[in-house]
């Protein structure tokens, strides 16, 4: 896949559907009783980047202060969603241990994974900070969580919903109707290039998440060195 590419169509399609007023609003974010829960394989960006992304996040609140904005502690990348969140899961379902050593048995051909984030692009519901990995070893880390989960016979639900390839982080989702769709995109857009940082990941984390990753609803259950 050409991230570029792909990240560029996103923004392209999803500032039009926004400036024509078809955006998406989730409405479950302040849903007390969503129940819709997962397990998540992570990585979270260093101090540095998320100060980076908060400066972004200012802009954008002092034109759409009551959108809802991913808090430092929540903004992640997702290496792999291997139980995708749905209404009634809970831990008591599956035995984390089992879990832990599929992720084992993938890391152990994992090189440093590099990762660079740079712009800003958008989805009809949310925008996100692109990401970049430096080379092929996240693409095949992935490649090796599928083959073995898929070789198990772990409850698990990879690829279910798409399959994915990005290392974008999602940092601002619409809750509300938007009250100025024009400067909203004209402040995104000048973000479109901006360096956010780079960094070389030292851990992967294993959590137990809601929908949106929030640190009050997270368990963490497994940390992975690398």
């Amino acid at each position: 896949m050409n991230l570029t590419e792909h990240y560029n169509q996103l923004y392209i399609k999803s500032s039009e559907v926004i400036l024509e007023g078809n955006y998406k609003l989730d409405t479950q974010i302040n849903n007390a009783s969503d129940s819709r829960f997962g397990i998540t394989l992570l990585i979270r960006p260093n101090e540095k980047i998320k100060a980076n992304i908060q400066l972004f996040l200012d802009e954008l609140k002092a034109i759409e202060p009551h959108q809802y904005y991913y808090p430092d502690p929540d903004i992640h990348i997702t290496v792999m969603s291997i139980i995708s969140c749905y209404e009634g899961f809970t831990l008591d379902k599956i035995n984390i241990p089992e879990y832990i050593d599929v992720i084992q048995q993938s890391l152990v051909h994992l090189d440093q994974i590099t990762i660079e984030f740079r712009g800003v692009t958008a989805s009809p519901s949310a925008f996100m900070i692109q990401g970049f990995p430096m080379d092929e070893s996240l693409h095949n880390f992935r490649d090796k969580l599928r083959e073995n989960f898929k070789k198990s016979t772990l409850e698990q639900s990879i690829d279910s919903r798409y399959t994915i390839a990005t290392a974008h982080t999602t940092v601002m989702r619409f809750q509300e109707k938007l009250v100025n769709p024009k400067e909203l995109i004209a402040t995104a857009a000048q973000f479109r290039d901006y360096d956010f940082g780079e960094f070389q990941v030292e851990n992967l984390e294993l959590v137990y998440n809601d929908w949106y990753q929030r640190e009050k609803n997270t368990i963490r259950l497994a940390n992975f060195i690398i």
